[in-house]
């Protein structure tokens, strides 16, 4: 039987998984364009202030509820759901 991992380790893994999906850093997600449906840019620099955040207090040994693990993960999706019709990201296979 798989264990499930402890708090302080679903929150790394959230934040390792939204780092290595979210552009960040790419030029097509830092520019402004008429057409924008929730801004790219804003919605990642929130998401971005988060994980550093995240990152910070868990260097520090502060443990995650599981509220907080719960509303870190539905910012990222409702942000990804935003990247994917800006055409910032594609979208997922079910």
């Amino acid at each position: 039987m798989n264990k499930k991992p402890d708090r302080p380790t679903a929150m790394l893994n959230i934040i390792n998984l939204v780092r290595d999906d979210f552009p960040f850093y790419a030029p097509e997600s830092q520019i402004c364009g008429d057409t924008c449906v929730g801004c790219p840019k804003k919605l990642l620099e929130l998401v971005d202030t988060e994980l550093i955040d995240w990152e910070y207090k868990l260097e520090c040994g502060e443990v995650p509820d599981f509220n907080e693990i719960d509303k870190l993960a539905k910012l990222c999706k409702n942000v990804r759901r935003s990247l994917v019709r800006n055409g910032v990201v594609p979208k997922l296979e079910s």
